[in-house]
């Protein structure tokens, strides 16, 4: 089987040069955070526009409040457990939480970039996108990158900085299957 990527690289960039809005990303800045270390030292950087993590400790949600982040966006589904009422602890510490699952590979989607481009947008200050190890929050912020007019490899990269993972051969999938069709996403 030959080598695709190259195409798919260069169509994807011709695909995606038209789209307005992709955000250079040291103009947003996105980060894996190591949401152990901010349960312990009790504090995170609130220049983080958007951190992704995996699930947050109770003293890592206290941290986020304290340092103004506006929201947590969860990944997890329902039936994963977290140890606690996350979105009451969210709550209560001043935070907004916004439940968007991911819990299939159909859940990889371009439509659920967008809701969290979105979501993301519709808060004014710092927001956590966390799943369960921070994959998933990678995955999902790689396709919402695609979709803001980042090439397929800036896009991956991207979604590697901010915990992809395992996911990586479905978001590349995914940014293919975009390209191929020669639908932007």
């Amino acid at each position: 089987m030959r080598n695709r990527w190259p195409l798919l690289a260069l169509s994807a960039a011709l695909m995606m040069s038209a789209t307005p809005g992709w955000a250079d990303p040291d103009e947003e800045t996105i980060r894996k955070v190591d949401i152990a270390e901010v349960g312990r030292s009790g504090s995170i950087d609130s220049s983080i526009d958007v951190a992704s993590a995996g699930q947050p400790t109770v003293a890592a949600i206290s941290a986020l409040g304290e340092a103004g982040y506006a929201a947590v966006i969860d990944l997890r589904g329902a039936g994963e457990n977290r140890g606690y009422d996350e979105k009451a602890l969210v709550e209560k510490h001043g935070m907004s939480y916004v439940s968007l699952p991911l819990t299939s590979a159909d859940d990889f989607s371009f439509q659920n970039a967008t809701e969290l481009d979105e979501l993301i947008a519709s808060f004014d200050g710092p927001v956590l996108v966390h799943c369960g190890s921070g994959n998933r929050a990678g995955a999902l912020l790689a396709l919402r990158a695609a979709g803001r007019g980042a090439s397929a490899e800036e896009a991956i990269e991207l979604g590697r900085s901010a915990g992809l993972g395992r996911s990586e051969s479905l978001v590349r999938e995914r940014l293919e299957e975009a390209a191929e069709s020669g639908s932007r996403p």
